[in-house]
């Protein structure tokens, strides 16, 4: 069996962009995704046959994210490039507060007190100029919030949202990774209208338009990696085996180590560690808006079975999707949770007393489609210890490289971020390999 090149495990915006640079950089890759669309948890699917994208997960982009942006342009996509300033507000005590980080919307959060309101836009603001998180590491959000922000605003704004996020984990989440939330984000949103599955299959195209020095095989299932007695690397798939001098694994960490053979125990020791949970969207057409004006609502009110809830319509057009109007009901939940292997009309059934304490005037017959997506390990759990046990690119198997969202701390997830470590590892490897020719 002859070895070729590198294989890339996942084909998600990091497995796809480090493809494209080292496919350009003149190596043979072989990029290897269970799912039978490029994308990874930014991956769409089409409304018709011939129409827009959307993605399965609700997705927008930052003005900082520029490794996304300039990727966007390098491909081509700068032109459907669209920026906007959306209503983004939190639910308390049933009515919506725009989080719009300036000065009049922090006045306007009355379900706090005046000084409390001023104590959290100092807070804040100290987070946005704050430039690197080190004097933040050990600490919970929790704990930090509380002490600057104040006990009434971590219980009335932050608590419920990290507890939506992370469940029982909430009080256990690193500070490091709030940071990152606050001093990233930024009022202005970006999106590839059409549907980020665009830069996909353009990454894709790009990497096949190198002929058999770039493959793609969709719809394909690792099963196992191994390295053979000459150094080159087995890998196992649902189609088939393979032989490669070089693997690039971009799967989660956890499931990294599950597929591959030979890593030493103290190294599985440190770096299998950790939990995640899993991401779960029901999405609803409808033939009219949920949410009137507000684009993100995140829920801070007991009782709801959904954490947050995305109009995309409220942020491009309805027009674009042939009048539809988009409701995203978002989840983060354990990966054994019940509803992330329910039928999209059984998740449906659970979330409309949710729907109608959003809107009361809500029906069942506005809903004209629906679908449901689930995907395990979306959220890893960022606690105090997580910065100890994230993993290094190079492994102790000679040839055989991790690259993940675990990797991308005080980050968690994100395209911009994946992108970003894709352009750092090829360039490394490209480097690399120039160097042992």
């Amino acid at each position: 069996m002859t070895a070729r090149g590198t294989a890339i495990l996942g084909g998600g915006a990091l497995g796809l962009t480090l493809a494209y640079r080292l496919a350009a950089a003149g190596e043979r890759v072989e990029v290897i995704e269970r799912e039978r669309e490029a994308g990874g948890l930014a991956a769409g699917f089409r409304l018709d046959a011939d129409g827009p994208w959307l993605e399965k997960f609700y997705h927008h982009i930052f003005g900082t994210d520029t490794a996304l942006v300039a990727l966007i342009q390098e491909l081509g996509l700068a032109d459907r490039l669209f920026w906007g300033t959306p209503n983004s507000s939190i639910l308390i005590g049933g009515k919506p507060y725009e989080l719009a980080g300036n000065v009049g919307a922090m006045l306007a959060l009355t379900p706090l007190p005046l000084r409390d309101r001023l104590r959290m836009g100092a807070a804040g603001a100290f987070l946005k100029v704050l430039p690197d998180p080190g004097v933040l590491e050990g600490q919970t959000a929790a704990a930090w919030l509380r002490r600057w922000m104040g006990p009434r605003a971590y219980d009335v704004i932050w608590e419920p949202q990290l507890r939506g996020k992370f469940g029982m984990y909430a009080g256990k989440v690193a500070m490091p990774w709030m940071w990152a939330r606050v001093h990233y984000r930024t009022s202005a949103l970006g999106y590839l209208r059409g549907g980020f599955q665009q830069l996909y299959e353009a990454l894709a195209r790009g990497i096949t338009a190198h002929g058999e020095g770039g493959v793609i095989r969709l719809g394909t299932e690792v099963r196992a990696v191994s390295r053979a007695a000459d150094g080159t690397f087995r890998v196992a798939t649902s189609s088939g085996v393979g032989s490669f001098s070089r693997v690039v694994s971009t799967l989660p960490s956890r499931l990294t180590f599950k597929l591959v053979e030979g890593l030493p125990a103290d190294f599985r020791a440190r770096y299998d560690w950790g939990s995640a949970f899993g991401a779960h969207c029901l999405i609803l057409a409808l033939d009219r808006p949920v949410l009137r004006d507000v684009y993100w609502l995140s829920i801070a009110d007991a009782g709801y079975p959904f954490l947050a809830a995305v109009e995309h319509t409220n942020y491009i057009p309805a027009a674009e999707y042939g009048g539809r109007h988009l409701l995203y009901l978002g989840n983060y939940l354990p990966m054994d949770h019940p509803t992330m292997r329910a039928a999209p009309d059984d998740v449906l059934q659970s979330y409309l007393p949710g729907l109608r304490r959003l809107n009361p005037d809500f029906s069942p017959q506005w809903i004209t489609q629906r679908w449901g997506f689930a995907a395990p390990y979306a959220q890893p759990i960022v606690t105090t210890e997580y910065k100890d046990h994230i993993p290094p690119h190079e492994t102790p198997l000679p040839g055989f490289y991790m690259a993940n969202m675990f990797q991308v701390y005080p980050q968690d997830r994100g395209q911009n971020y994946s992108i970003k470590l894709a352009n750092e590892l090829a360039a490394r490897l490209v480097a690399q390999a120039e160097k042992d020719a």
